[in-house]
Parts: structure tokens; C-alpha cells; sequence
């Protein structure tokens, strides 16, 4: 609202509206564009050394919560930049909270300093330091860069030593709410030709109370009503995430080796429930995907079943740990793949687009997609059961429950559903795909097509031969996946027809395309991308040679 958005502040988070996070291509007082944690301190010590090469003298200040501090990547950069040595300034905006309550042995340290007495005015604290310096020091302390430099190190050499050692300057702990003290901090900090830290204390919710009292449910709360901080009761039937956290309680009563993982996302993920029925086999690691990947590979190579939960779009900064420290060594990790696909109003930075194409290439690695609940729950059960590592990818939200699950315990690895026969085309779907797809084949059906539809269910390894089978049987293949088409399920089976040489075979591909997916409500963002059951529809109906809508034949 304070960088000329004032007028459209609205539309936030709504389809062609304002994105929820800095974007550079929305503001020019967006910076660098953000959405993943812990990544301000590396992108300010880009622009600091820029600016020193460039030799110009801009102010170059990078913001970070405590949450977004545990994150190796913050650790990194500050190492960085204390080696480099270029002026900037960090402020650590320390409210105790992530999503969820922050955990480490940093964010102890920070809660032993957010203890401490908190910073009066600037000249007040100067004057208590040089009153009890030694003389030649009260000399060297005259100037106010002097007295600040004073202040900073005595604080420094007191409480935050981690920061003194990494070659910062520390400040803090400041109260976050009073304006006029922070604008006299960062007046002074400017005077301070290297690295500093400020830290600050605020309260997550501030000037809000219900927000306040639930720092943890407000922070991406869906509708509510203001007066009195009621939010709005969800529509629809019991979620995938929901259903996850169920399934994983249900196994670990009975096997002692399931353990729960998580990256500072137990609320998000539905980890909270086996958290507070297993609270000794359950580990939030914080805001560090690699080490919970390797951290729990570590624990399947003494014989454990961890089970990794992570939203699609943070797995991706954990690739090199799956690849390296997982599935080449064959180990057997369950990964809970949260949020596949499109996740609404986010955005792009959110969105799960990927996940498909970056892990079924890796060897050893199974790769499943629910189409309701109760296949989750038969997946998550056959995952504990392999020897290896699985990825089970599921969308946000809930799905009705297909008529044909009411028993799935016939399922294997790699082994698909023949939803219904046909002749004429054969629409293959994978995960949330397969319900529109369902809606697809009584369009195509009213048009006088004869469409099959099978429901993958694995991405890696395929149902081989199904997949042939149907491809030799119809010559016409719609693959639908809510994962980019690059490199994802349709590329797969096209790459499997390709090995065994059944190249006569008309092929569509449907899923979201080469671009980053815009924000928005998911079943806008569908109909745009040609997710829905009409577009499906309307694609097979051209490959056999007629308009879905009429039935007629295409000349």
C-alpha cells in the first residue's frame, strides 16, 4: 500500500489482480522478487557487491524473519558476507514464529536474546556505555559514529557473538514497533561503513487480536469475518492432507518405524497429528529442506521408514538430497508431496508445476498420484511395504471419492485402473486429473465418442502394458497431467510408445504449459490452462473428428 498499489490493494491475490508477493515486473519498488524463504540475505549481498563495483553509494537493506533464519541459505549468505565485507544491513525481524513455532538450537539462541532488556533511545544507551568506559576509550567514543560503533560492539560482545564472529555488527534487541526508535537505528546504521545486523522484536498479528492470540491460523486464513475473526467453514469433503495425516497415524500404530519429518510446515503438511500422537518420532528440522531430506535418509539407513512431508514447490530445493543421498543409495524414504499442481491464489512461486518432470527421472525412485482419498491412503500403506524410495504427489484441497475405490487393496506399484472401456480414443489421466477427465468421457459419450479411461495412478514405473495396449486398440491418446508438460507423465508414456515402437499413434498432450502459471482461484487457473473437463473433452473429440458439443463430424 506504501508502494502505489493503493488502488488495486483489492484485487490482492485474485486472478489478473496483485500478487501476494514482490514481484519486479508489478513495482519498481519491488526489488527482487520473493516467495521461498531465506533467500533475502543472498540476493542484498548481490546488490551490495553490484553497487561496490559499480562504485555507487545506495543504501542496500535485506529483511528476514527468525522463521526464514533457520534456513541454510541464510546461513550461507551471512558467511559470505562477512567474508566479503560490503555495507549492508539485515534485519532480523524476530516475532518467534514461522508458520508455525520456529525450533533449533538458533532459534534458542534468539529467544536467549529476545530476553534481554530491549534498546531505550540511541543516545541513552550511548551514554550508558561511555560512562563506564575507560578513559582512553570515552575518548575514542565522541563522535556519534563513535559512540554507535561503541554501543554495537559492547552488545555485540555481550549477546550476539554469532553474528561478531561471522563479521557482522550487531544491534539489538530493538522493539519493532516503535517507528521513531527504528528510524533513529537506521539513521545511524548508515554511518556504518560494513556488515549489520538489527534485530528486532514484533509480535506476529500485530493490531489485530484475534490474529494475535492464533498467529499460526491467521497466517494464510481463507475468508473471515472481521468483528469477530470467524473464518468461514470450508466446503467439500475431507482433504488430501487430511487424509495423509490420518493414513500416517493409522501405519505408525502398527509399525514402529514410520517417522514423521517435516520442514517448519507441521500445520500445512498435517504432520501435527502424528506430532502430537508420536511426539517422540517426530521432527520439525525448521525451514531446511536438503537437511530433512539427508536427515532422513540417514534414519532409512539405520533401518527406519521416514516419511519426508513437503510441499511440492519447497521439495524442489531439496533435489540434489533426493538424488544424492536417497534413491542412489536406494533408500527407503517416503516422500509426502503436498500441494501438487496448481495451488490457487499463491501464485507462481507456490505452485507445484514441477514436481513430476523433476522426479521421475531420477533411477530408483517410484513416483505415485492419488485420484481420491482412499487411493493415498492404498498408497502411503504399499509405500511403507517397498524397499525404496517413493514420492506420492497430491493436490490441495479435496476430490470426490471415485465409485470404483471402495476397495483398493488389490493395488501394486506401477499398476493403473481401467475406469472405461472405448474405441475411439483413449484418455489417460493422472492424480487430480482424473475426475475432469471423467466428466470429459460423458461429454465425448453424448457427442456419440467411445472414449476409454484409464487412471495412471503411477507415473514411474507406468502400467506398460496397458498403455500399449490401448495406444495399438484406439490410435488416439489424450494424456492429462496438472504438472508442466515438460518432461512430466505425458512425455513419459509418449517416451514409452517411442522404445517399443508403436509410433502410428495420434497423441495430445494436456497439462500446463512452458510459462510460470499465474495466481488465482484453482478452477479459474484450470479453465485457462485447459485443465477442465470441456477442454479435455473438446481435445479428444478433434483428434476422432468431431465437435464434442453437436456430435457432428469435422470436415
Amino acid at each position: 500500500m506504501l508502494t502505489g498499489r493503493y488502488r488495486s490493494f483489492g484485487t490482492l491475490r485474485q486472478y489478473d489482480g496483485i500478487s501476494g508477493f514482490p514481484r519486479r515486473s508489478e513495482s519498481l519498488h519491488d526489488a527482487f522478487g520473493v516467495g521461498h524463504s531465506s533467500t533475502s540475505i543472498s540476493a542484498a549481498l548481490g546488490f551490495a557487491k553490484a553497487r561496490d563495483l559499480r562504485g555507487a553509494d545506495e543504501e542496500i537493506v535485506a529483511v528476514i524473519g527468525d522463521g526464514a533464519f533457520t534456513g541454510g541459505q541464510a546461513m550461507e549468505a551471512l558467511n559470505n558476507a562477512g567474508q566479503l565485507g560490503s555495507k549492508m544491513c539485515v534485519i532480523l525481524n524476530d516475532n518467534e514464529m514461522s508458520i508455525s513455532p520456529n525450533v533449533g538450537a538458533l532459534a534458542t539462541h534468539l529467544s536467549k536474546l529476545r530476553a534481554l532488556p530491549l534498546y531505550r533511545k540511541v543516545e541513552d544507551r550511548a551514554k550508558t556505555v561511555v560512562e563506564n568506559l575507560p578513559v582512553g576509550g570515552k575518548t575514542l567514543s565522541r563522535t556519534a559514529e563513535g559512540i554507535l560503533h561503541g554501543v554495537t560492539r559492547l552488545i555485540g560482545s555481550e549477546t550476539g557473538v554469532i553474528f561478531e564472529e561471522m563479521g557482522f555488527t550487531y544491534l539489538g534487541p530493538i522493539d519493532g514497533h516503535d517507528i521513531g526508535l527504528m528510524m533513529e537505528i537506521l539513521s545511524a546504521v548508515k554511518t556504518i561503513d560494513e556488515p549489520v545486523v538489527v534485530h528486532v522484536i514484533t509480535k506476529k498479528g500485530k493490531g489485530y487480536e484475534h490474529a494475535e492470540n492464533d498467529s499460526r491460523m491467521y497466517h494464510g486464513t481463507p475468508p473471515f469475518e472481521i468483528s469477530n475473526g470467524e473464518v468461514e467453514a470450508s466446503k467439500g469433503g475431507q482433504t488430501f492432507t487430511s487424509a495423509f495425516a490420518d493414513a500416517l497415524v493409522d501405519l505408525a500404530e502398527k509399525d514402529e518405524r514410520i517417522i514423521g519429518i517435516t520442514a517448519a510446515m507441521p500445520d500445512g503438511t498435517g504432520m501435527t497429528k502424528f506430532a502430537d500422537r508420536f511426539p517422540g518420532r517426530f521432527f520439525d528440522v525448521g525451514i531446511a529442506e536438503p537437511h530433512a531430506v539427508t536427515f532422513a535418509a540417514g534414519m532409512a539407513a539405520s533401518g527406519l521408514k521416514p516419511v519426508v512431508a513437503i510441499y511440492s514447490t519447497f521439495l524442489q530445493r531439496a533435489y540434489d538430497q533426493i538424488v544424492h543421498d536417497v534413491c542412489l543409495q536406494n533408500l527407503p524414504v517416503i516422500f509426502a508431496v503436498d500441494r501438487a499442481g496448481l495451488v490457487g491464489e499463491d501464485g507462481p512461486t507456490h505452485h507445484g508445476a514441477f514436481d513430476l518432470s523433476y522426479l521421475r527421472h531420477v533411477p530408483n525412485l517410484v513416483v505415485a498420484a492419488p485420484s481420491d482419498v482412499i487411493e493415498l491412503r492404498a498408497m502411503l500403506g504399499l509405500a511403507v511395504e517397498h524397499d525404496g524410495p517413493v514420492a506420492i504427489r497430491y493436490p490441495r484441497g479435496s476430490s470426490p471419492t471415485l465409485p470404483s475405490h471402495s476397495d483398493v487393496s488389490v493395488l501394486s506399484i506401477g499398476m493403473s485402473e481401467l475406469l472405461s472401456d472405448g474405441d475411439d480414443v483413449c484418455i489417460l489421466a493422472v492424480g487430480s486429473m482424473v475426475h475432469p477427465s471423467l466428466r470429459a468421457r460423458e461429454i465425448l459419450a453424448e457427442s456419440g465418442v467411445s472414449a476409454a479411461l484409464i487412471n495412471a495412478r503411477f507415473v514411474k514405473p507406468l502400467d506398460s502394458e496397458v498403455i500399449i495396449s490401448f495406444a495399438r486398440k484406439c490410435r488416439r491418446l489424450v494424456l492429462v497431467e496438472e504438472n508442466t508438460v515438460r518432461g512430466g507423465f505425458g512425455t513419459a508414456a509418449m517416451e514409452l510408445l517411442a522404445e517399443v515402437g508403436v509410433t502410428d499413434v495420434e497423441v495430445r498432450q494436456i497439462g500446463l504449459p512452458d510459462e510460470f502459471a499465474v495466481h488465482g482461484k484453482i478452477s479459474i487457473l484450470r479453465e485457462r490452462y485447459g485443465l477442465d473437463a470441456e477442454h479435455i473433452a473438446a481435445v479428444a473429440a478433434e483428434l476422432v473428428g468431431v465437435r464434442a458439443e453437436s456430435g457432428e463430424a469435422i470436415s
